[in-house]
């Protein structure tokens, strides 16, 4: 597939839209029925959510026992969000880092009050931060690895040539995700 990398994210959100979909649903197969950045909104949730899943959390029951593990995944959404964008600024577009937490979180935590949902928002976002701007060489690499995970799954899911299926992807998406957690969970 020779396409920009803003018809690769489109791509990848429609089939994961179709792979989502109910009995029945006929996806949009119409590339230009979707923009980038909300393919990278939608992208950087549904990996968060793979990865919660194959990490085997469970985000509800953390809420009521560890309520600061639902701001990791939500700066754990953010990172994603951040590799998802970087290659659309050759494009031209910029992305909205605003918008994108607060379409995460009520995507991952659907449910929380207002009040749970903002924290959550905030917390994430200064772990988010945090990560982003440290130098220590554990974070450097986890940055690098996710950028690579996230490169790797566009190529999976776009590419006919790719080794590899974004199905097959998608489980380092959730060791990642682990190593996230223990990290928080050890601070």
């Amino acid at each position: 597939m020779q396409n920009s990398y803003s018809e690769r994210l489109k791509f990848m959100h429609a089939l994961c839209l179709a792979t989502t979909a109910r009995d029945g649903e006929a996806p949009n197969t119409d590339l230009d029925a979707y923009d980038a950045l909300n393919a990278a909104d939608y992208l950087s949730s549904y990996v968060t959510f793979k990865a919660i899943q194959l990490a085997d959390r469970s985000p509800a029951t953390e809420r009521s026992e560890n309520f600061d593990m639902l701001s990791v995944y939500q700066a754990y959404a953010l990172l994603a969000y951040a590799f998802f964008t970087s290659p659309l600024v050759q494009e031209g577009v910029e992305p909205d880092f605003h918008t994108a937490q607060i379409t995460m979180a009520k995507t991952l935590f659907a449910g929380l009050p207002d009040a749970e949902l903002v924290e959550v928002i905030e917390s994430g976002f200064n772990k988010f931060k945090l990560i982003a701007e440290a130098e220590v060489e554990h974070w450097t690499e986890f940055r690098e690895n996710l950028d690579k995970v996230v490169i790797s799954y566009i190529v999976a899911g776009t590419d006919d040539d790719s080794p590899h299926t974004s199905e097959e992807i998608l489980p380092i998406f959730g060791q990642l995700l682990s190593q996230l957690c223990e990290a928080f969970e050890s601070a």
